[in-house]
């Protein structure tokens, strides 16, 4: 990349070497009106000539080398998926926009082994977490004005595609376990903070039941909840390991496949997953009704999504898996979102 002056007239096309100043007293302005790098277009040059710039510092490419903004647009191009739109390019720069609300759905992997070359820069937020309609996902530029068309072609190679999951509003059962709720000796407070954690999903409860401790009597109530045409029914109550705690043999009972039993992750490590044909079945801990924080939390955005994790991806969820807001972005736990 070399750089040389020429007259403002031949410059189209060629991009800055340096910022260029604009002093207005009348508009009360002072600073760069055309950052380093930008390229000149026929527009820029009445504005050149009112400054006083009759020749420039320019850029001359060599043949192998590609324009920061042309690197960017090419990376742009390789990992955009679905339902994001490109921003940029600018200084070199550009940014991925969620065209709706949904899970962030990228491959760690690859962002990493982009960033082995020093050269580029790419950034998003954690890895399968909530994010809503204009929010700014990714952002990535290379750091010199130019970089080498191998440089651009590897990255090109390494990008997989980061999308956003749209959720899917499902209708969702609760079946509540424990005869002190069933016999009305307290009440069941998990039911509205239930509809509140599906309802920024697009979730809706549409049956809802309470049966006391007894194995048959919890299986019976998860059959009818299946059979009422839910996508998703959610099992509260009796999922530890007192004699009395019986609703995960219930769940076993009448599901297909047992996918997860048991997580690391604090508060709700007795939490549940099986499968019904195409309905999900959930097994949650009492303390969801305590905990305004809880593993619930953490798997409810995924399933929404169609992201159902499995076991071997909950395995590694140990590390980060106290579950708490994260002051940056306000998710669970995003310290461990990106697996």
């Amino acid at each position: 990349m070399k750089t040389k002056t020429i007259p403002t007239e031949q410059s189209l096309g060629l991009a800055l070497s340096h910022d260029l100043t604009l002093i207005s007293p009348s508009e009360g302005f002072k600073g760069p009106k055309f950052k380093k790098g930008h390229v000149i277009e026929e527009k820029d040059l009445p504005v050149l000539r009112s400054m006083g710039r009759e020749n420039l510092t320019v850029l001359e490419l060599e043949e192998d080398e590609v324009h920061e903004d042309d690197a960017a647009l090419r990376l742009a191009k390789a990992i955009t998926g679905g339902n994001l739109e490109v921003r940029g390019p600018g200084e070199g720069k550009c940014s991925l926009i969620a065209r709706c609300d949904g899970l962030l759905d990228l491959d760690p992997d690859s962002i990493n082994l982009i960033n082995q070359d020093r050269h580029w820069i790419v950034a998003t937020l954690s890895n399968h977490i909530p994010v809503k309609k204009g929010e700014n996902v990714a952002s990535f530029r290379v750091l010199p004005l130019a970089v080498k068309e191998a440089q651009v072609k590897r990255a090109q190679e390494l990008a997989r595609p980061i999308s956003i999951l749209p959720y899917d509003p499902k209708k969702v059962a609760l079946v509540t376990t424990g005869r002190e709720i069933a016999e009305g000796r307290i009440k069941d407070v998990f039911r509205p903070m239930l509809e509140d954690k599906i309802a920024p999903y697009g979730g809706s409860l549409v049956h809802y039941s309470i049966v006391t401790d007894e194995r048959e009597a919890i299986g019976e109530a998860i059959e009818e909840a299946i059979g009422s045409g839910s996508n998703l029914v959610v099992c509260t109550g009796g999922m530890s390991v007192d004699a009395d705690d019986v609703t995960s043999s219930a769940i076993a009972d009448k599901t297909d496949k047992v996918v997860i039993k048991g997580v690391p992750l604090l508060p709700g490590c007795h939490f549940m997953l099986a499968t019904k044909g195409p309905v999900t079945v959930l097994g949650v801990p009492g303390g969801a009704v305590f905990e305004p924080l809880t593993s619930l939390d953490i798997v409810l955005p995924r399933i929404f999504a169609g992201k159902h994790p499995d076991d071997d991806q909950v395995r590694s969820w140990g590390v980060g898996g106290l579950c708490r807001h994260c002051p940056v972005c306000n998710f669970p736990c995003c310290s461990f979102a990106s697996r």
